[in-house]
């Protein structure tokens, strides 16, 4: 297909990079963008000469979560087969785990902020290596319920209770230290050393790397994984019926998306509120 808001290129051998090119949003992942992100994982698959792909980010932010104000162009149809109860959330959740489903791996590079929807891309991944200053949450739990419930299986029952209760984000460091990370890197060391790994990672054979990454997510789903974030799905449906849920859409349709944010945040004394009094500092 032809891609607009996602850049590739090939910056070592067998090594595949798709870039989210929507800087000026903080890479919010509209309709077109979340199409175009599947289109280019799938398209890894049908080039013989690629065994590993990356995906990164352009602007100060991997990815600020799902769009919730997309401009007409970019509000495009997904491509998704699910209807009724559950059927939008049930939808994410397979594009980002049928990115488990691929035969070849893929690797996120996380930079700056990356947020609900950014996070569930990244789970979606195979490797993950981040900034150590990135901040890495899902704010989202101060209105509603994830869309895709990896909080527990990432980081076990206490910390993935405390981020789902709280909103609050880990940095780089504890994303590593937690395992939803694989590593963390300075933030001017991380695209180096990402492109290091993956390339350590394209000197297998491909046929040898398909087979051991399905060695890993098939004991996953042994364990439940999949079936886990597909009944969270539900949980996530009936949360949209919650009257705190309701009001926050509220406050968008009357005071905008930002205002709406920012007093989701104010008592947390981050998102947008610590933006703010670092600019005033």
């Amino acid at each position: 297909m032809e891609y607009t808001l996602v850049q590739i290129d090939e910056p070592a051998p067998h090594v595949r990079r798709i870039t989210l090119n929507r800087p000026e949003k903080r890479n919010a992942l509209s309709g077109r963008l979340r199409t175009e992100i599947k289109a280019a994982v799938h398209e890894s698959e049908g080039l013989d000469d690629v065994r590993v792909t990356i995906i990164r980010a352009n602007g100060p932010s991997f990815c600020a979560g799902y769009d919730l104000s997309p401009s007409p162009d970019d509000n495009v149809p997904l491509e998704y087969g699910h209807q009724g109860l559950a059927g939008y959330q049930r939808s994410v959740v397979d594009l980002w785990t049928s990115m488990w489903d691929l035969c070849k791996p893929v690797i996120a590079q996380v930079h700056g902020h990356c947020l609900a929807g950014g996070t569930e891309l990244v789970t979606g991944c195979d490797l993950v290596y981040v900034a150590e200053d990135a901040k890495i949450g899902y704010p989202a739990v101060r209105f509603g319920t994830p869309d895709m419930q990896y909080h527990a299986w990432l980081v076990g029952m206490r910390r993935g209770m405390e981020l789902m209760l709280t909103g609050d984000a880990m940095s780089g460091v504890e994303a590593a230290d937690w395992g939803f990370a694989n590593r963390a890197f300075p933030a001017d060391k991380l695209e180096e050393e990402t492109l290091k790994i993956a390339s350590r990672v394209a000197q297998i054979p491909s046929d040898i790397l398909q087979i051991n990454k399905r060695t890993i997510h098939r004991a996953m789903d042994y364990m439940g994984m999949r079936q886990s974030l597909y009944a969270g799905t539900e949980m996530c449906a009936l949360a949209t019926h919650t009257e705190t849920f309701k009001a926050f859409l509220g406050n968008i349709k009357n005071s905008g998306l930002t205002s709406a944010l920012t007093e989701r945040d104010k008592a947390f004394g981050d998102g947008r509120i610590a933006t703010h009094a670092n600019a005033q500092a």
